[in-house]
């Protein structure tokens, strides 16, 4: 990681409310406080997305995800943490925000392979939104330029660092029934 980085400076802009773009395996990510309804607002306006798709947030641990969940065996937890930290997402229950859910009951999951992601989720001391920089139905931003192009001064803070070298998206996998959605 860069020392050019300032994680205490993207968690308070995390805590005011900000957008942040920040590298994750295969793109970068536009990402926000879960909890913060409107933050999440301006991701999906940016995006051209409905509220009803519902996103993926990421986190540093399962620990750090787990109030977003609801109703998991100890057996599934495992699952999980054995896949993570990874490229792979899991669709659980969940009661949480319905902004974050969408027209589901459930919301995905991941405990990201990138490195400097956790390391964003670790230093705010939760989660963050993780939904690909990109207007809906254009390719996803591989790098902080084409974050610039797609969304020009609308995002509060670019991390320009490299993505990890996942040519692929994360696989999304419905954590209860094992089917594969991506």
């Amino acid at each position: 990681m860069s020392s050019q980085i300032d994680l205490d400076l993207i968690a308070s802009l995390l805590s005011d409310g900000k957008i942040i773009a920040y590298p994750t395996e295969s793109c970068f990510g536009l990402g926000c406080d879960p909890d913060n309804e409107h933050a999440l607002n301006k991701i999906l306006t940016l995006k051209q997305r409905s509220i009803e798709q519902g996103v993926i947030i990421i986190g540093d641990s399962f620990h750090q995800l787990q109030q977003y969940c609801h109703s998991l065996t100890t057996d599934e937890v495992s699952q999980m943490e054995n896949a993570w930290p990874g490229p792979t997402t899991y669709i659980v229950p969940s009661s949480t925000h319905h902004w974050l859910r969408g027209k589901h009951s459930s919301i995905g999951i991941r405990v990201p392979g990138h490195d400097l992601a956790r390391q964003i989720c670790t230093i705010f001391a939760k989660p963050i939104v993780s939904t690909s920089a990109n207007p809906h139905g254009l390719e996803s931003a591989k790098t902080a330029s084409m974050v610039r192009h797609y969304f020009h001064d609308q995002v509060d803070y670019i991390v320009d660092e490299e993505v990890g070298g996942r040519q692929l998206p994360s696989q999304i996998v419905d954590l209860k029934t094992g089917k594969i959605l991506r």
